[in-house]
This record gives structure tokens, sequence and C-alpha cells, in this order.
């Protein structure tokens, strides 16, 4: 499912028009981003968590000529879905 996907999808859910239901879409992935950026985390109950990452400074290797190069450290998003989502996925 895309994010075009998802807002047929909600619109049909709650019989409202296309741009309300990516209005709504919008609103809700934005503050997804809002939370982690200034709280590092974003906890949904039964749904998952958005955790903000820490990447270490490493060593790396160009592909294409074998050298080798410095990578900065970074910072990047990780989610973890709830328990009760995970044993859905798997049927349990």
């Amino acid at each position: 499912m895309n994010k075009r996907e998802l807002i047929e999808a909600v619109c049909a859910e709650l019989e409202t028009t296309k741009s309300a239901a990516e209005e709504t879409v919008n609103t809700v992935l934005q503050a997804i981003k809002d939370g982690v950026s200034s709280d590092d985390q974003v906890s949904i109950a039964g749904f998952g968590t958005w955790s903000k990452r820490s990447r270490a400074a490493r060593t790396g290797r160009n592909p294409q000529t074998g050298e080798t190069m410095q990578i900065k450290a970074s910072k990047s998003v990780g989610f973890k879905p709830a328990k009760a989502w995970k044993d859905a996925v798997n049927g349990k």
C-alpha cells in the first residue's frame, strides 16, 4: 500500500472526500515526524513505536573503487511494531 492507496482507504472508511482524507493522513504523518524529531519517540498502543536511533561514525568502502572512506555519524528513525500487531501478522 502506498500513500495514495492509504488516502483512498481512509476516504472509503470515513465516507469523506479525498481531499479531507488526504489532509487527515498528512496531519497524522506530520505529527509522527514532529514527535520523533522533538521527543525522540512516538508510541501508539497496539500499533507500534517510532524512535530516533543514532548511528556511529564508521569506516566504509566505495563499491566502485574499493577505496576506504569515513562515514559520518548520523541519526535515523526506526519502527518497532506492537506485540499484538506482530502476532496478527504471524497468524497467532
